[in-house]
């Protein structure tokens, strides 16, 4: 079980970033950040990932405070940051040079299999296409089998198309090894297409707003009325978590213009 408990953080430089953020996360669950810039999203990663740390509260995994990057943790990126002097079977493997090498080579020919990269392993990551850089950035987190997933804005650099797949795909291998997945994005129907549940954050400081879930049975139907009743939901929560009401000199109260710009 993932824990956040009242997390704030304030940078140096006085930057209030979030300010008592606490959810919890089932283990196998799929988690949905969402919200409008500067409330945090990135940072709130950074924190669950043990690259950061909270100036207030606790990040808490299996009864254990996070204070550091965590064996039972891993994260992808919204760029691959592939090591362009290792093959793609280097760059999956790089995490596990403790493990024996005929475990070593066992786990990353599966997990390169897994993501249909399995005749990549030599290839140079300048010779890979976006999507496919992509892949390999999910098989390096997957091979040591992380018990928690972060995905930080993974397919936003992608095509539409590319987007898609790859938002199929990371389905297709939850479904295999159920590591719990916590995912940032922009992209309202990837986070109701992937999510169990959906966090609307506000910001200036980040706080969480509301947690919308959704029920969706899988694969999930992006025209069916239920994804639109969804989807409709996450957008109002969006706008009202943006809103900038202010009092006019009569003491009617208006939404200024900037209330829906939540992207």
């Amino acid at each position: 079980m993932l824990v956040l408990d009242r997390v704030g953080k304030t940078y140096p430089n006085g930057v209030h970033a979030l300010e008592g953020i606490s959810f919890s996360v089932a283990p196998g669950e799929i988690v949905a950040i969402v919200g409008g810039s500067g409330c945090g999203k990135s940072t709130l990663l950074r924190l669950v990932s043990g690259l950061d740390h909270p100036t207030q509260g606790a990040v808490i995994l299996d009864e254990e405070r996070v204070t550091a990057p965590h064996e039972k943790i891993g994260i992808v990126f919204q760029e691959p940051r592939l090591l362009p002097w290792l093959t793609v079977a280097g760059n999956v493997g790089f995490g596990l040079a403790d493990r024996p090498k005929a475990e070593r080579e066992a786990r990353v020919a599966d997990a390169l299999d897994r993501v249909g990269l399995a005749d990549k392993a030599k290839v140079w990551p300048r010779e890979l296409s976006g999507g496919q850089a992509q892949r390999v950035a999910i098989a390096r987190a997957l091979v040591p089998r992380p018990e928690v997933l972060l995905l930080d804005e993974p397919f936003s650099a992608l095509d539409a198309f590319t987007r898609i797949d790859l938002q199929d795909h990371l389905l297709s291998l939850w479904a295999d090894l159920k590591p719990t997945l916590v995912i940032v994005t922009h992209d309202v129907e990837e986070a109701i297409v992937l999510a169990d549940r959906i966090i609307v954050m506000r910001p200036r400081p980040g706080r969480v707003f509301a947690e919308i879930e959704a029920d969706l049975a899988r694969p999930r139907d992006r025209q069916s009325a239920a994804f639109d009743s969804v989807k409709r939901r996450v957008l109002a929560a969006l706008d009202r978590s943006l809103d900038r009401s202010v009092v006019t000199d009569d003491g009617e109260t208006q939404a200024t213009a900037g209330a829906a710009l939540w992207w």
